[in-house]
């Protein structure tokens, strides 16, 4: 096993780069890239179903508030019980949860394409996706809590990078996958049913993926009896919380994420309704559901830019002043960019923005793999993404209650970029407080 810890401790060294090859040389950890490359495909081409579905179709017509109530849907029931099915990833085999994830949510895909293919309403459509997406989360957490016992601690932020990097491409690829299917169906309730059921093949691929690592190989170092993770589920909320406040590094970047996501999310709700009600096709650029295409596009094309240079970016300004300079340039993008709204602008918006939020988030992964203990890992991050989540749902409902019908709104857009100086505030307040 490649983790060094001491009584649940990680030790403390320095991050290296050896380069993507050798990175990829290791089995393991190749193994598990593959597994998260049919996980977050899946979740690309379900995402981008759903979306034409609910959306985009030309059956229904939503509203702000219809769409932050999808996002509600999706986002807060997962949010509640995250950091509970978190106490799971740190007491049972992250092998054999992965596994049993991936199959359930192939199931749920499957019900919740019929359910869109024969006209259900957006509520129960809802109320499916958040069902899946929720089990997308889980594995989700339980990649990244066995990265480290597939790689050294050493090489967590390169690694990490890269994963992250290319399984948020693949992401892409799997929603543009998504918009090829909706033109051969089309984006009625037949066409987004047939093309939802299509990422069954990502859940069926993930699980077999996982399953090929031998039990026990992706930890925890500890195995409990289900009695005894089942009373670890109760306390999971208190115990990732206590896990991430001995940690400064880590509690500080989820102050700066938090901010991130709550900016991004009233942003993306902003791109959808233009996208939806105010853009129209601009030369190549298109509006509506491609256009929605687009944006995931330039995003992915911000994420690997990330991928490629975080790494460096931490060795040359330090992992701290590397979180500060994403969180000022995400402001100064939604000034600069985001405040026209024009379909070019908003491309190079997402461009930027996605960058930053990746820079940012790597580093809050690498934080977390490195100085939380296996022990506490899986909960930890169950409670990050239910933070965000959280996040996510307020953000939109609040700028739902305030946004125009067609999205344009320049209040809105400030509020956003208000929103990284309060990160950046916080970001280094609690680092001065806890030091002190």
């Amino acid at each position: 096993m490649l983790v060094n810890t001491v009584a649940g401790t990680p030790a403390v060294t320095p991050d290296t780069r050896i380069g993507a090859r050798k990175l990829l040389a290791m089995a393991g950890f190749r193994r598990l890239l593959l597994s998260r490359f049919a996980s977050q495909w899946g979740d690309g081409l379900f995402q981008i179903g759903l979306a034409g579905a609910v959306i985009f179709n030309p059956e229904r017509q939503p509203d702000a508030i219809a769409i932050a109530e999808a996002f509600t849907a999706l986002l807060l029931p997962y949010s509640l019980v995250g950091p509970f099915a978190g106490a799971l990833l740190d007491r049972w085999d992250r092998r054999r949860v992965l596994v049993v994830a991936n199959l359930v949510r192939g199931v749920m895909v499957v019900v919740s394409a019929f359910a869109m293919a024969t006209g259900a309403s957006s509520t129960t459509l809802s109320l499916l996706a958040l069902v899946v997406i929720g089990i997308s989360r889980f594995v989700g957490s339980g990649l990244s809590a066995s990265l480290p016992h597939v790689v050294p601690l050493t090489n967590l932020v390169e690694a990490n990078a890269l994963a992250t990097t290319l399984g948020s491409v693949v992401t892409v690829i799997g929603a543009g996958c998504g918009v090829v299917l909706g033109g051969v169906y089309g984006t009625g309730d037949l066409g987004s049913g047939l093309t939802t059921g299509t990422a069954v093949v990502g859940s069926i691929l993930a699980a077999w993926l996982a399953g090929r690592f031998v039990a026990g190989a992706l930890g925890p170092d500890e195995v409990s009896e289900p009695a005894a993770a089942a009373l670890a589920v109760l306390r999971g909320l208190l115990d990732g919380a206590r896990a991430a406040w001995r940690a400064p590094a880590v509690t500080a970047g989820f102050i700066a994420l938090i901010m991130h996501r709550a900016a991004f999310s009233a942003s993306l709700l902003i791109t959808v309704l233009l996208m939806r009600y105010y853009f129209h096709d601009s030369g190549p650029l298109r509006a509506g559901l491609p256009g929605l295409g687009e944006v995931a596009a330039f995003g992915a094309a911000g994420i690997l830019l990330a991928g490629l240079t975080t790494a460096r970016v931490v060795t040359w300004l330090g992992r701290n002043t590397a979180v500060a300079t994403a969180l000022v340039l995400a402001m100064a993008t939604q000034l600069g960019l985001g405040l026209p709204m024009t379909l070019p602008s908003v491309l190079g918006a997402a461009f930027l923005l996605t960058y930053a939020g990746q820079v940012i988030k790597l580093c809050v992964d690498a934080s977390v793999q490195r100085d939380i203990g296996d022990d506490a890992r899986g909960r930890v991050f169950a409670l990050y993404d239910t933070l965000f989540n959280m996040t996510s749902v307020i953000a939109a409902a609040v700028c739902a209650a305030f946004i125009p019908a067609n999205g344009h709104s320049v209040t809105m857009v400030l509020a956003a970029a208000g929103l990284y100086v309060i990160g950046l505030a916080g970001y280094f307040g609690v680092l001065r407080l806890r030091r002190a």
